[in-house]
Order: structure tokens, then sequence, then C-alpha cells
């Protein structure tokens, strides 16, 4: 189940809003049953498209708990061996459960073609949001061995921790330290309620008014032959796709942030503006930003940060984003992905330092985009040998330069990447400052209906709609 498909806006959401507020708010205002009925909605909407893979998250969930409990159990009593004994076991299991479904498979193939031999794993569709929640018990379970937070007794209020369905599937990313509190005493609010239902008006229409018409674009040119792209026409499908996976992505992220707030929850931001960023590190500090802090306090500050001497340093930031590429799947553009990002960072910050600080702004922001750009090439093409080719047709080893093809899709669809390229860009956000906010209120309270408006038919009508986060 997708927040973009007419089964979760008209079936699920309206009965668990209704079973929350009535029965949850209104009849006994407990926290236990509000948690409870949100458990259960969390349950049934990871079980609805993939129900055997609850019980991978069901395993995952007890397992966690328990030997939660034990850790915390035994660095009470003085065991601090037992304690850490505990804690290898649960990084390992986490590990492993990720590496089996998502790894496995990369694995087998490229040892099978280096040492010449064939291997045949079981063909299992990887569980959605697998990497997702896996990070979040990660980061309750290293939170815990640490004594940054207190062990979780409540079972209920763990399991709703790592199920809960607003972020469950493409996140947010949600550490426990910054929802602990919340999982047993947060607050309702028809203000709150308001902001998140406009929240998430706003991210669905990112997600079905822009991502998917951008995201149609960049697959018809896609499915075109290297030999028949014009550099023009490689240019204007990656444009539709960095795009696509902004609004894609951070509009999933809204409607997380958004339908949080309806039930009386707080996230923390996950985007930016990453278009506007002026380097490849200010890039990374506003796009995916739960993701990015996860590496920083879990893998990074562990091995030092930038604590150490320049070459340790170095060797930290290539084992984090050697690690991003492998998170985002398996296969080895995404393992170049992350090394890309890791060079590029390096080069920044130890090569080209003093010369970039001495290049224009805006001709640093051009720059970061045209490279990020590049990125998305090798992040979205099927195989590496496929992201090459594209980057080869992007520079003239194609169809040429120009061609008709790329005029056309150029000019058809210009008006949709400015309208993109707009609300990617801070520009509303400065506009509304000029604006009265008697006059902002009545524009909000007319744009909001029409844009929910456009989306039911844009849903109807659409049979293009993938959120590409969810394969990760």
């Amino acid at each position: 189940m997708v927040f973009s498909s007419s089964t979760f806006l008209v079936v699920f959401l309206p009965i668990t809003l209704l079973a929350y507020f009535l029965v949850g708010c209104f009849l006994t205002k407990n926290i236990t049953v509000k948690n409870l009925i949100l458990l259960a909605a969390s349950l049934i909407f990871y079980a609805w498209g993939e129900p055997v893979y609850i019980v991978l998250m069901l395993i995952s969930i007890m397992f966690n708990y328990i030997i939660g409990r034990d850790i915390a159990l035994s660095k009470k009593d003085g065991g601090k061996k037992r304690a850490k004994v505990l804690f290898i076991c649960a990084v390992v299991f986490n590990l492993a459960a990720l590496g089996f479904f998502k790894y496995s498979g990369f694995v087998a193939e490229n040892l099978g073609n280096l040492l010449g031999l064939q291997f045949k794993m079981p063909d299992l569709p990887l569980p959605v949001g697998i990497s997702f929640y896996t990070f979040q018990i990660m980061s309750y379970i290293i939170d815990l061995y640490n004594g940054k937070i207190k062990v979780q007794k409540s079972i209920l209020s763990f399991a709703l921790y790592i199920s809960l369905f607003p972020q469950l599937i493409a996140g947010p990313i949600v550490k426990y330290k910054d929802i602990e509190r919340q999982l047993s005493r947060r607050k309702e609010t028809p203000q709150k309620y308001a902001e998140g239902m406009s929240r998430f008006v706003v991210g669905l229409s990112k997600k079905l008014l822009l991502a998917n018409t951008l995201g149609s674009v960049y697959s018809t040119v896609q499915a075109t032959e290297f030999g028949k792209l014009s550099a023009l026409s490689a240019w204007v499908g990656i444009v539709c796709y960095t795009l696509q996976i902004y609004f894609d992505f951070s509009g999933y992220s809204d409607m997380a942030i958004g339908l949080g707030k309806m039930f009386g929850f707080e996230f923390s931001e996950n985007f930016r503006y990453p278009y506007i960023a002026s380097s490849v590190t200010d890039f990374w500090r506003r796009w995916h930003i739960s993701l990015s802090s996860w590496f920083r306090d879990y893998v990074y500050i562990p091995l030092g940060g930038n604590r150490r001497k320049t070459p340790r340093v170095i060797f930290n930031l290539m084992i984090v984003w050697l690690l991003t590429g492998l998170w985002h799947g398996a296969a080895w553009n995404f393992i170049l992905w992350g090394v890309y990002y890791g060079v590029l960072l390096i080069l920044e910050k130890y090569v080209l330092k003093s010369k970039l600080e001495r290049v224009p702004a805006m001709l640093r922001r051009v720059i970061t985009l045209i490279l990020v750009m590049l990125g998305w090439v090798l992040f979205s093409a099927p195989t590496l040998s496929d992201a090459l080719g594209y980057i080869g047709v992007m520079f003239g080893f194609g169809a040429g330069l120009f061609d008709a093809n790329g005029a056309y899709l150029l000019t058809s669809n210009l008006a949709l990447i400015l309208i993109g390229a707009f609300c990617a860009a801070p520009i509303y956000k400065k506009l509304q400052k000029k604006i009265k906010p008697v006059n902002l209120s009545r524009v909000k309270a007319a744009a909001y209906p029409l844009l929910l408006i456009l989306c039911y038919i844009f849903m109807i009508s659409e049979t293009y709609n993938p959120f590409l986060y969810f394969r990760f």
C-alpha cells in the first residue's frame, strides 16, 4: 500500500483516523489504547502488500526487544562483558537479516563470476522498507548499549516505534532518542492536525502532480537506445529525473511528517531545498538528512570522525560513503555512486577548498547541481554499463548533440521543468513573507482543496505511480 493510492486515501486512512480519534482520544484518552490502534493499523499497512514479510518484522521486533531488555539488565548488574556480547549479537542479527535479503544474491553472483562458478540463490523479493526499519532498530540498540537512552520496557511502545506506518516504508529514519518521549506522552491538537493535513496534501501533490509526470519523461528517454539518443535528449531526461527523485522522496517525507502530526508525533525534517546547495557537502546537509545524520552518529564519529589525522579522516569518509552506496542497493552502480560522493567530498575538503571559496556563489551552485545530476545517472541506471553509456551520450557520444526528438522533448516539457524548478527552490517560501497573513490564509484555504482534487484526478487517471525509495 502506498500513500498515493485510492486504497490508502479512501479506505485505510479514514478508518485509522476514525478509530484513533473516536476510541483513542474521545472515549478513553489512554496512550496505551492510542498506541494499540496505531500498531494494529501499522501492521495491517505493512502486511497489505507483503503479508509474508510481516513475520520477519515481528521476529525482528521481538528479538530486539528481548535482547534490549537483557542488555539493560546486564549493565545494571555489572555484567559488562555479557552486555557487550548481547550487543554484538544484536548488531550481527540485524545486519545479517538485512544482508541476506538485500545483498546475498549480489554477493553470490559476483563471487560466482570471480571463481567461474554458478551459485544458485533463491529469488527472494526485497522486503519493503527493510533498510529503514533496520536502521531504526540499530539506533535503539546502539544508543541503549552506549547509555544514551533508557531501555523501553513496553513491548507495545517498542513495536510501534519500529512499525509506525507514516515513516515505515521510506523514512525519514527516526532515531529512538528523538521519539522516545512521544511514544508515552504526546498531545493531538486541532492546530497540529490541520498542519499535518496541509503538509500531507503538499507531499501528495509533489508525488502525483510533479514526480510522476516528470518520471514518465525520464522513463521514455531511458528506454531509448543510446545510439538513437542525442545529448540534448539525455540532458532533458536527467533533469526530469533530478526533479522526479526530489519530489518523489521529499513528497513521501512530507506525507510522513504530516501524518505524524495528525497523530500527535513530531518527525524531523528530511529535506531542506538540496538543489540550491553551494557545494556537495552542503547538498548532503540538505538531502535525506535522516540518513546522513545516522551515518554520522553511528559510523563516522565512532570511527574517529574528523578528530584524527588527515589520512584517517579520508579513510573514514570513504567507509561512510561506500556504506551509503551499499545501503541504497546491491549493485555496482550504487557502490560507485557512493564512492563518487566520497571522492567529491574529499576533493572539496582537502584539495579544492581554497579555490572553491573564490568562485562566485551562483557558479558554485550550478557546478554542484551538474555534479549531482551526474550522480543521479549512476543512481538511476539499471546497471553500471547503462550508467556509463548514458553519461557518454550526455557528452556527445550518441546520436550527436541535438536532434528533432531532443528539441521536441525540451519544448513539450519546458513548462513542467520550470514549474518543478520553481517548487524545488525556496522561492514560494520567500514570497510568503511578503504576503499579509490574512491574504496568505485565504490563498491556502483555496489552494489545498484544489490540490487535493487534482491529486484525486491524477491518481485515478495515471497508471505510472512508483515510489522510488521503496526498493531500498
